[in-house]
């Protein structure tokens, strides 16, 4: 009885946070399950959908998805957070120099690619009213990144905020630049 509601208040909370409604059966079955049945392999067509999901369900991320991927990054992110992650679109990866992409998901080059995504990501939900200009966030690679506002405009390092989309887990900013994270001397 203790483990059934123990469920059940899990199921609660997880159906009440975010207010972010998208399909969660495409999303669920477009991310791949890891052959260890970790966190993004949990079938919900009901809650909410995560920071992953919210990414995969958006045919404007599949780069962002496949890097996510290759970063084996995909379970970290369905946990339950909370996550503020600034999302480069696919045509902000096209942006980058010519075969970069396509380098940094080289399984030799995980750790780079790994680097670049945790700087993406924030742990702790920043709603869009408490961006202050000049905020500093510490991402998980442990770099600072620099969020402006200007005539209600949001950006970080200079990428414009495009919109944002609620999950269970976070929020996501959808961005128009890859954030590089700053060279270590």
């Amino acid at each position: 009885m203790k483990n059934y509601l123990i469920v059940l208040a899990f199921g609660l909370l997880t159906f009440s946070c975010g207010q972010q409604s998208a399909s969660s059966e495409s999303a669920t079955s477009s991310v791949a399950s890891p052959v260890d049945g970790g966190q993004s392999t949990v079938q919900d067509e009901t809650s909410n959908p995560d920071v992953v999901r919210i990414a995969v369900s958006s045919k404007d991320h599949t780069t962002l998805v496949a890097a996510l991927k290759a970063a084996e990054y995909v379970d970290a992110l369905s946990n339950a957070g909370p996550f503020t992650v600034f999302a480069p679109t696919d045509a902000a990866f096209a942006a980058l120099p010519a075969g970069t992409v396509e380098n940094l998901v080289k399984p030799e080059n995980k750790e780079t690619l790994r680097n670049i995504l945790e700087y993406h990501v924030y742990v702790g939900v920043l709603n869009e009213n408490m961006v202050r200009d000049g905020m500093k966030l510490n991402q998980v690679n442990l770099d600072n990144v620099t969020l402006n506002v200007k005539d209600g405009k949001i950006t970080v390092n200079g990428a414009n905020v495009l919109g944002t989309a609620r999950g269970s887990n976070g929020i996501v900013y959808v961005i128009d630049a890859v954030l590089l994270p700053p060279d270590k001397k």
